[in-house]
């Protein structure tokens, strides 16, 4: 069988599910390809979507936001005519051939924008492949509305049904498989056992410290906050990309001469640290959510991104699953309450067992094995 997985690398997590999927599915025997289907298209508006998504929600959070909340107070899921429909109606003329070519089973498609070009070509019967839509974080993005040739939309969870049908998605092309993130992520490793493999002291309470694959945020304010509140308490801090704020960090650490701070970049190993932390810090991206739920990491969630962010955070708030960081509610009393109240810790770790979908990877790449044209 072959797949086609379609995503856009705005961000890590949309390719970081692709990857999981593309895993999963060679895994079951199928011939797979990934590929970004701006950077395919065109490399100057690859590099726009790219560089402008970064900016938007870094830099420009508040509009960003602000569009996103006009986007989803619109009373009807299809949108009037915009420049976006015109880069994708323009795209999807471009891509045509790319999948006459390839002559998939199935697509996948794992970011939105995606979704939207090959829900034009649907549109217009150029193709008539099975088509699965992938919903990355714990909310549903107005645009998702308006691809209604896709066959099939996942949802990171039951508890988001009303919403997508609110939003304009018809139940029978709902499945709630949950997000796909890598197998690893479902096996669990003794605390002691992931502290000694990652070289990290065995005792101790022990905080991870993440936001994003981009290492956005404040996170050198982050790591003296938790020194000022407990300076025993052993910081594991992931920067990501950012080779400045890695910098940043390791220029600190080396000021308080201590040996609790422990910098890293850009890893392939969140899951042992996950198990190896009592608790992490994290903006609330919908893989890092998936990764966290499924590791059952009780959650201090940081500066969400206005828009999808902030739904991701409510959707956590809601069901009991985290606290979160505010202006009034700072990280020290988070902190407090997290370590202070071992019954809390339980009870966090037993809703995150609720609202995981470890399977979900497997689960939906037998789902789409069993598609057919």
């Amino acid at each position: 069988m072959k797949i086609l997985i379609l995503s856009v690398t705005a961000g890590g997590g949309h390719y970081a599910t692709a990857r999981a999927m593309e895993d999963a599915l060679k895994n079951k025997g199928a011939d797979v390809k990934v590929v970004d289907i701006y950077k395919y298209i065109n490399h100057f508006l690859f590099s726009i979507i790219d560089k402008g998504c970064a900016f938007s929600t870094s830099r420009a959070p508040d509009i960003y936001g602000a569009i996103y909340g006009y986007l989803e107070n619109k009373n009807r899921p299809q949108f009037d005519f915009d420049v976006l429909q015109l880069v994708n109606a323009l795209c999807a003329f471009r891509f045509e051939s790319f999948i006459e070519n390839f002559d998939p089973d199935a697509i996948i498609c794992t970011h939105v924008f995606a979704a939207q070009i090959i829900n034009e070509l649907k549109k217009r019967n150029k193709i008539s492949t099975p088509v699965v839509g992938i919903i990355t974080d714990y909310t549903i993005h107005p645009y998702w509305g308006s691809v209604s040739h896709i066959d099939y939309i996942v949802l990171a969870s039951e508890l988001l049904v009303y919403r997508a049908i609110s939003r304009g998605i018809s139940k029978d092309r709902i499945q709630t498989f949950g997000i796909p993130i890598h197998q690893k992520f479902n096996k669990k490793m003794e605390k002691t056992e992931a502290r000694r493999l990652l070289d990290l002291p065995e005792n101790g309470r022990m905080i991870l410290i993440m936001s994003g694959s981009l290492g956005q945020g404040d996170m050198l304010d982050i790591s003296k906050q938790i020194h000022r509140i407990d300076s025993k308490i052993i910081q594991v801090i992931v920067c990501g990309k950012n080779k400045k704020l890695f910098t940043k960090l390791s220029s600190y650490k080396n000021e308080l001469l201590v040996d609790n701070l422990h910098v890293y970049g850009f890893v392939d190993n969140i899951d042992i640290m996950m198990d190896a932390c009592d608790c992490i810090i994290t903006k609330p991206g919908g893989l890092t959510v998936s990764e966290t739920l499924a590791k059952r990491l009780p959650m201090i969630v940081i500066d969400p991104i206005p828009g999808h962010e902030e739904r991701n955070t409510e959707f956590l708030l809601n069901n009991g699953v985290c606290l979160e960081v505010t202006k009034t509610f700072p990280l020290e009393e988070a902190i407090y309450y997290m370590f202070e109240s071992p019954k809390r810790i339980s009870m966090m770790s037993e809703y995150m067992g609720e609202l995981a979908h470890s399977d979900s990877t497997e689960e939906l790449s037998d789902f789409i094995m069993e598609l057919k044209k």
